[in-house]
């Protein structure tokens, strides 16, 4: 008989009746949306959790993005990087911007800067980076290149909820960082996102385009739409959030426990990262071929576990959505990536059972 099906994550999740308190409180007031008090708490308390500047939470990490283009009203190209989920081009694209893709560093995986400045022309506008997998960016050289081009950078942190570099928030880097709170991620409100700067009135800005462009007066004064949450998400984003430092803890313990095992095998890589410059989100490795990685996935497979091929394929192979850009170290490493299961309710000894089958047969 097989064991229970071991997907790659699983949302970390408070008590239910963490969930059900709050939840009273939202039926009492009859408010579910239009920046309730659970949303207003909810930003506080995850500003401060994370050591932000200002932080406004929407719908959804895509979302996040898009605001941000449109409050730094970009129109042009945006240099991103093809390692990454498809949302990143997607909000650049429904932006009116055009994506222009810069190949990564092949250890770290994030946009190499080395290579920004030979993409850089008139019509470029911006810097989108990604933090992948949480590990935060080369921030200071990305900062120099954008200043010298005056470009603006929007970070995708989607990943990043946690993330340090100099042992500041990794969010309060470029002009606007946009995170995911998905249920995949780290925390979580079932469905949401966030936008995070320094600068006062951009955040107040990106507040009015997520409710319709409307002013604190309630007049629409600029084009916007609904990017707002509602109160049943927050409520289970500042249950779970009780969680947050545990659930910070618990990644890394697994996430180094899983690279000591995985480390004998010469034929499987990592990420490099650098302790409190990730957040251990999730635990990616890297082998010497495609068919090592298909031979690990089937074994697994086999035995009811799921592991994701993250990010497969290089987004600048999407020739349906955008055309063709050769990133030859993306394109690459997106073959032989595979993501393994890494998630708060992980027992200790799935990871052993994980890292038992696939060096099974290695010898």
């Amino acid at each position: 008989m097989k064991n229970k099906p071991i997907f790659v994550t699983q949302p970390t999740l408070a008590d239910l009746s963490e969930l059900m308190g709050l939840l009273e409180g939202v039926w009492d007031r009859g408010i579910l949306t239009h920046n309730g008090p659970l949303i207003q708490q909810l930003e506080k308390e995850l500003a401060q959790k994370i050591n932000s500047s200002h932080l406004s939470i929407v719908n959804n990490g895509t979302v996040a993005l898009q605001i941000a283009i449109k409050a730094l009203d970009l129109k042009g190209e945006i240099i991103t990087t093809p390692f990454t989920w498809v949302a990143t081009v997607s909000a650049i694209k429904w932006e009116g911007c055009t994506p222009v893709f810069c190949d990564i560093d092949p250890e770290t995986l994030n946009i190499d800067p080395a290579k920004i400045e030979e993409l850089i022309t008139e019509k470029t506008v911006a810097i989108m980076p990604v933090h992948v997998f949480g590990t935060a960016c080369d921030v200071k050289a990305i900062e120099k290149i954008a200043k010298k081009h005056n470009l603006k950078v929007i970070y995708d942190a989607a990943h990043a909820i946690g993330t340090k570099k100099n042992n500041e928030c990794i969010m309060n880097y470029g002009d606007i960082s946009a995170t995911s709170l998905h249920a995949t991620k780290l925390f979580n409100t079932g469905e949401g996102g966030a936008c995070i700067t320094t600068d006062i009135e951009l955040h107040k800005r990106m507040q009015r385009i997520r409710f319709f462009g409307h002013n604190e007066e309630k007049d629409v004064i600029e084009d916007g739409f609904n990017g707002k949450l509602t109160e049943i998400h927050a409520a289970l984003g500042l249950a779970n959030i009780k969680l947050y430092d545990e659930v910070l803890t618990d990644r890394e313990t697994k996430y180094k426990y899983y690279k000591e095992r995985l480390g004998k095998a010469d034929y499987i890589h990592f990420q490099k990262t650098t302790d409190r410059e990730t957040n251990y989100s999730y635990f990616p490795i890297i082998f010497d071929s495609e068919e090592q990685l298909l031979t690990a996935e089937r074994k697994l497979n086999e035995s009811n576990i799921f592991p994701r091929r993250y990010f497969y394929p290089s987004v600048n192979t999407y020739t349906k959505i955008v055309p063709y850009q050769s990133t030859p170290v993306s394109e690459n490493i997106s073959k032989r990536i595979l993501c393994l299961p890494l998630y708060f309710n992980l027992m200790m000894n799935d990871v052993d059972l994980i890292c038992d089958l696939i060096l099974r047969d290695s010898d």
